[in-house]
């Protein structure tokens, strides 16, 4: 059978067994090498709320949640897309941070 990815769809190089993490959103037990990981910063504080108080110059504590998706969960809420052949031969171009 043809194999689809030089990688096998992991970032493990020659690391041997990696550990197994837990999809967010399905429950999938899915290596931690082939799992899309999402970070996302968020503020118990409400938008509006945190935008005036920012401009008054305090400070508002924020946290880090950190999401594993499994493959299919991050196809299907776009995190990642489907790429052709050719496509997927090269790196997938990285999108810049907005700071």
């Amino acid at each position: 059978m043809p194999k689809k990815r030089s990688s096998g769809g992991r970032s493990k190089g020659g690391k041997g067994r990696s550990g197994m993490v837990q999809c967010s959103f399905c429950g999938a037990q899915v290596p931690r090498d082939k799992a899309k990981r999402t970070t996302r910063y968020t503020s118990l504080v409400d938008s509006r709320l945190l935008k005036e108080l920012k401009a008054q110059g305090a400070q508002v504590a924020r946290y880090r949640t950190t999401k594993y998706l499994c493959i299919s969960c991050a196809v299907h809420r776009g995190v990642v897309k489907v790429r052709g052949k050719e496509e997927r031969k090269t790196a997938p171009r990285r999108r810049r941070r907005r700071h």
